[in-house]
């Protein structure tokens, strides 16, 4: 069904495969697009923006379950119009929905 592909990368325009494997797997999981940079590039990026600070930790915000009444620390400002909850009882509540 698929067949290897040769693409360009943007980065330094060398061309690489993607590969049938490749494209089956991004098939699956729903991707659209197919990939711009090779391998050599996409880790040089990757590592050049956890070096830059882009992979630093996220701001965290204080706030109480709504079931348990715990503690918890979420990463987005916590409005009252919603319940928030912890990760376990999150977890809980997901696992029950399926």
């Amino acid at each position: 069904m698929y067949q290897d592909k040769t693409l360009v990368c943007r980065d330094c325009g060398q061309e690489f495969v993607f590969t049938a494997g490749e494209q089956e797997f991004y098939a699956e999981k729903g991707f659209q697009n197919e990939p711009t940079r090779c391998k050599a590039c996409r880790i040089a990026r990757k590592n050049s923006r956890a070096a830059a600070g882009d992979g630093q930790q996220r701001e965290m915000y204080e706030t109480t379950c709504a079931q348990c009444g715990a503690p918890t620390r979420v990463p987005f400002i916590p409005k009252n119009d919603r319940p928030i909850y912890c990760s376990e009882c999150y977890a809980a509540r997901r696992a029950n929905q399926f």
